[in-house]
């Protein structure tokens, strides 16, 4: 048997009148199609869980928004509608919901998902993009042949890395000890934290 948790009923007795009867609904729906969910509250957000999150729920503003922990499974196309947290986009008023049947088709969906212990796909990190190279550091290495090739061959994410060092540095003087100390580095073919690297 499930749980209802007062810290839900504080949360939707706080939210905005026109968002209490799309929580309550929703919550209905979920207690409904996964009778052993347990109610709990995460990132100040209600959240119905078993093994792991099931879905969750939150009140904004102007709208509310409601979404499955594995809704990638569930939506293929993976796209969020109106840019709103979860998978049914803004939701404004009870008309902005699909009908029961359907929510109930999901959330059982979403347990069964559950019970077969299906992981929700990892999201693949996007690759590093190159960060501008500030003047003295791009010169510093037209000087240097050997730095310049070991630095067009890092990858973008080792490239950052040494132009975030030199950006960061507060004075000119420490600006100018960080350009020449990421050459000499780069000249020996070092990464900028190659203190830490394992060989």
């Amino acid at each position: 048997m499930g749980t209802r948790d007062p810290r839900v009923d504080a949360y939707v007795a706080k939210a905005a009148p026109f968002a209490r009867p799309i929580l309550e609904h929703l919550r209905e729906v979920v207690h409904e199609g996964c009778p052993d969910v347990v109610e709990t509250m995460k990132w100040s957000f209600p959240h119905f869980v078993r093994d792991g999150i099931l879905c969750s729920m939150a009140a904004f503003k102007a709208h509310c928004a409601f979404g499955f922990w594995k809704g990638s499974l569930l939506f293929p196309d993976g796209a969020t509608k109106g840019g709103a947290m979860g998978q049914l986009g803004r939701i404004a008023s009870l008309e902005d919901l699909p009908p029961k049947r359907e929510l109930l088709r999901l959330v059982k969906a979403a347990r069964k998902l559950d019970d077969e212990g299906v992981a929700p796909p990892k999201k693949k990190a996007a690759p590093a993009k190159p960060a501008a190279v500030p003047d003295d550091l791009a010169a510093a290495l037209r000087r240097n042949a050997k730095a310049r090739a070991t630095f067009e061959g890092f990858p973008p994410s080792r490239r950052n890395e040494y132009v975030a060092w030199v950006l960061e540095a507060k004075q000119e003087e420490t600006r100018k000890r960080r350009v020449s100390q990421a050459v000499e580095w780069m000249a020996e073919g070092k990464s900028r934290n190659w203190k830490y690297e394992r060989p």
